[in-house]
């Protein structure tokens, strides 16, 4: 896959992991096991890229002694996750014009 693409889409999901609620980052590594496989070490980059891009704000509370970071999807986070949502449908008219044509020749 190409690597922007999937960079793209690792920021959709990750803001889709806090769009409910806030969270922190050990917890949206494992909200996204079952669908997306990404780690601690892949997930920080994104956290501070999209905190750069405004699309999430972090504030910090103690956890058990220690300061935790937890994330909170802005508006404009919210409103990437609804561009994504068109541009997905894009792509899908995308693929069926590239694939028209297997099902009756495969």
């Amino acid at each position: 896959m190409d690597i922007q693409l999937k960079r793209g889409l690792l920021d959709v999901c990750v803001l889709s992991a806090i769009r409910y609620e806030d969270s922190y980052g050990y917890k949206i590594v494992k909200d996204m096991q079952p669908y997306v496989a990404v780690s601690e070490s892949t997930l920080y980059p994104i956290l501070r890229r999209l905190e750069q891009q405004k699309l999430l704000e972090v504030r910090s509370l103690e956890f058990q002694g220690r300061l935790r970071k937890y994330y909170h999807i802005t508006q404009a986070g919210l409103d990437r996750i609804e561009a994504f949502r068109d541009d997905w449908k894009e792509l899908e008219a995308i693929n069926a014009f590239i694939t028209r044509g297997e099902r009756a020749t495969g």
